[in-house]
């Protein structure tokens, strides 16, 4: 069964849900959450998209981004998704949400009413090869120089999510 999302006003009330691939098509506004994870020397943790996600593959973003479910919180989804992509659990607290649309090519957009968290974490991973090919930490001057480098080796939402990560802290 497909995925759905749930489709929110730009005041996050709930309008219904969709399969996630039409809202990707249509470029119709869903909810959706961020994680941004740091390691104890202040490193935010990178992950590389695997080869055979439908879009964006093999590209690096942050710790975790996807969609919580109906009946779902941000919270509770990001949780999930730490631990299905990643293999871990961590302490995570909302800074920050805002919407944004990026078109992510072949068609498709991420129209997202974005909830942002952060945490720390230091452990060992159990990656999910069909989402997760590698991860590393990286410093922010390093990322910045990267993403200057390199733009296209970076998913597009992450761009606009680290520019209103460092505009919000």
């Amino acid at each position: 069964m497909e995925e759905q999302v749930v489709l929110v006003s730009e005041k996050d009330e709930i309008l219904g849900v969709m399969d996630k691939m039409q809202a990707h098509e249509n470029g119709i506004l869903h909810r959706a959450f961020s994680v941004f994870l740091f390691n104890d020397k202040g490193e935010v943790l990178l992950q590389r998209r695997a080869a055979g996600k439908y879009h964006s593959p093999n590209q690096w973003t942050n710790a975790v981004c996807s969609h919580p479910r109906a009946n779902e919180t941000y919270i509770d989804g990001a949780r999930r998704r730490l631990h299905e992509e990643l293999g871990i659990h961590a302490d995570l607290t909302q800074k920050f949400h805002f919407i944004y649309k990026a078109d992510v090519g072949g068609n498709l957009f991420e129209h997202e009413l974005d909830h942002v968290f952060t945490g720390n974490y230091n452990g060992e991973f159990q990656l999910n090869k069909d989402e997760v090919s590698e991860v590393r930490y990286i410093t922010m001057e390093m990322l910045d120089e990267e993403m200057k480098a390199n733009p296209e080796h970076f998913t597009e939402w992450f761009k606009i999510i680290l520019q209103e990560y460092k505009h919000h802290l």
